[in-house]
C-alpha cells in the first residue's frame, strides 16, 4: 500500500531540498565558467551589481550566461521527466524521448519549419510539436493500435520510426544549400548558444502547465505499475490518463527540441539514476526528476563550455558521450 499525504510530504521536501540546493550550486558554477572566463567572486558582484564600474562583466553574466543557465535548467528537467513518464508507461527503463523517435519527429518537424523560413516561435514550434504527434501516433499505430502499453512492441517501433526520422533528417539537410546549413548542424547537435530570456520565459509558460499535470498524474502512474487489471480496478482510466500523458510529454519535448535541438539520452540518465536511490513512487521521482534533470543538465552545458582549449562544444556531445555508454550497459543488463 502506498504511504499517505504526510509521510510522502516529508520526504518529498527531504529529496528537493538537496536536489535544489544542487541546482542552485551547479547554476552558480554555471554563471562563474566559460569561454571568457570570470572567477566566482566576480560573478557574486556582477549579480548583486556590487561592482557598477564592470558592466561587461555584468553584461556577460545578465545577458549570455544567465539565459542559457536557465534554458539549460529548462531542457534538462523536461527530457528527464519525458523519461520518467514514458518508462513508466512502459513499464521498461529503456524508454525515453529520443530513443522512441519523439525527439527526432520533433526535429524533422522543427528543420521543415526552418527550411520554410518560419519564425522559432510560433512557426518552428508548431511544426515540432506536429512532428512530435505524428510521429507518437506512427509508433502507437506500428506498435499494434490499441495495445499501447504493450512494453517492447512500443520500444521497438519507436527505434525504427527514430531511425527513419535520421534519415529524413539527413534527407532535409542534403537538400540545404546556403548559410543555413551550418546552423541546422549545429542545432541539431544541441546548442544553447543562442539563448535569450525571452525564449527562457516562453518555455517557462510552455512547460510549467505539462509538469503540473504530470504531477497531478503521479498516483495513477504508481497504480499503472501495479498492472492493468489492478489499476482499473482501483479506479484509473487507463486510456484516457496514458493519452494525456504521452500528449503532455509530446507537446513538452517538441517545445524543446524547438528551442535547442537533439539531446539525447538525458531522459535515460536521470530518471534511471533518481529511481535508483529513492525508489519507484512517481510523487517522488516526479518533482526528482525536474530538480535532477535540470541539475544534471547545468552540468553538462559547463562541461561543454570549460573542456575545451579554445571554443566550446555542442552540449549534446556530451550527453550522449554519458548516456550511450550507460544505455548499453542497460541494454546488456537486461538480456535484449
Amino acid at each position: 500500500m502506498s504511504p499517505g499525504p504526510q509521510p510522502v510530504l516529508r520526504r518529498l521536501l527531504l529529496v528537493s531540498l538537496p536536489l535544489l540546493l544542487a541546482l542552485l550550486t551547479a547554476s552558480f558554477l554555471g554563471l562563474g565558467f566559460g569561454v571568457t572566463g570570470s572567477g566566482l567572486r566576480a560573478i557574486w558582484e556582477a549579480l548583486l551589481a556590487l561592482d557598477s564600474a564592470n558592466l561587461v562583466q555584468q553584461t556577460i553574466v545578465w545577458r549570455i550566461r544567465l539565459p542559457r543557465v536557465l534554458m539549460a535548467a529548462e531542457v534538462g528537467a523536461t527530457l528527464s521527466l519525458g523519461g520518467l513518464v514514458f518508462q513508466a508507461l512502459l513499464r521498461n527503463p529503456l524508454a525515453e524521448p529520443y530513443i522512441l523517435g519523439i525527439s527526432g519527429g520533433s526535429a524533422v518537424g522543427a528543420i521543415s519549419g526552418i527550411l520554410l523560413g518560419l519564425s522559432r516561435f510560433p512557426g518552428v514550434s508548431a511544426t515540432a510539436f506536429a512532428g512530435s504527434m505524428a510521429t507518437l501516433a506512427l509508433v502507437v499505430v506500428l506498435s499494434s493500435g490499441r495495445q499501447i502499453l504493450k512494453k517492447d512492441s512500443l520500444l521497438l517501433a519507436g527505434v525504427m520510426v527514430n531511425a527513419f526520422c535520421s534519415a529524413m533528417i539527413l534527407f532535409l539537410i542534403s537538400l540545404t544549400q546556403d548559410s543555413r546549413l551550418h546552423n541546422i548542424i549545429f542545432w541539431l547537435m544541441g546548442d544553447l548558444s543562442l539563448t535569450d530570456m525571452g525564449q527562457v520565459r516562453l518555455l517557462a509558460l510552455l512547460l510549467a502547465p505539462c509538469f503540473l499535470l504530470v504531477f497531478l498524474l503521479s498516483h495513477a502512474m504508481n497504480l499503472l505499475l501495479m498492472g492493468k487489471e489492478t489499476a482499473m480496478a482501483l479506479g484509473v482510466n487507463i486510456k484516457l490518463v496514458t493519452m494525456t500523458l504521452l500528449v503532455a510529454t509530446s507537446f513538452m519535448i517538441s517545445a524543446t527540441v524547438a528551442q535547442c535541438g537533439l539531446l539525447g539520452f538525458v531522459g535515460l540518465v536521470m530518471p534511471h539514476l533518481l529511481r535508483l536511490l529513492l525508489g519507484p513512487d512517481h510523487r517522488i521521482l516526479v518533482p526528482a526528476c525536474i530538480l535532477g534533470g535540470a541539475t544534471y543538465m547545468v552540468g553538462c552545458d559547463l562541461l561543454a563550455r570549460i573542456v575545451p582549449r579554445q571554443g566550446e562544444l555542442p552540449v549534446g556531445v556530451i550527453t550522449a558521450m554519458i548516456g550511450a555508454p550507460l544505455f548499453i550497459f542497460l541494454l546488456r543488463r537486461s538480456g535484449r
